[in-house]
């Protein structure tokens, strides 16, 4: 158990039957009254953001959470199966807690949270940018080219991405995982 005075960034407690990541705090020492720490706090399975307020002293059960690198290896039905990168062991997760799972290749490194407790993945987090290629986009307009215009189009992996007007077929992209948008395009 972890009292109120042990919190820092980072850190995982079990609150409210979940699992949450602080992302902020704050001690307040007010002039008249009793002390209490005001958070941000960050579920791991749903990525809800809330913000609590804990009175000094209070006990918070932490959870030791550990981060290993992963090789993505292929899909199964729903779930995806991953290598550890020292130990060879392969596991499999559900696609539900992947970040971007539109965006896995294979062979692609993968950083998974585990609960230390039991080895449960928690989370999987890819890169925050890829570079893919661009295998179909629709046809731009001639002369279009005054505004920020964007199309669609699919890149390698199967994804959705909107792109400008001057990228082509064949050209390799830039895209952010977070936001799924395209970021600049890549010289070969």
């Amino acid at each position: 158990m972890a009292s109120t005075s042990d919190i820092r960034n980072g850190m995982c407690i079990n609150f409210n039957s979940d699992i949450y990541k602080i992302v902020e705090f704050l001690h307040v020492k007010p002039g008249k009254g009793a002390a209490f720490v005001r958070t941000k706090l960050k579920s791991i399975t749903t990525g809800r953001v809330l913000e609590n307020t804990f009175p000094a002293g209070a006990k918070l059960d932490e959870v030791r959470v550990e981060y290993r690198e992963y090789q993505y290896l292929y899909p199964e039905g729903d779930a995806y199966t991953f290598m550890n990168n020292e130990t060879y062991e392969q596991i499999t997760v559900p696609g539900s807690i992947i970040n971007a799972p539109e965006f896995l290749e294979e062979g692609m490194n993968v950083k998974i949270s585990v609960r230390a407790e039991d080895e449960m993945p928690l989370t999987c987090e890819l890169p925050s940018s890829v570079v893919v290629e661009v295998t179909y986009a629709e046809p731009g307009i001639k002369g279009d080219t005054a505004t920020n215009t964007l199309r669609p189009c699919t890149v390698s992996t199967g994804a959705k991405v909107m792109i400008p007007l001057f990228v082509n077929v064949g050209d390799k992209i830039k895209v952010n995982t977070e936001t799924r948008e395209y970021m600049e395009r890549v010289k070969a």
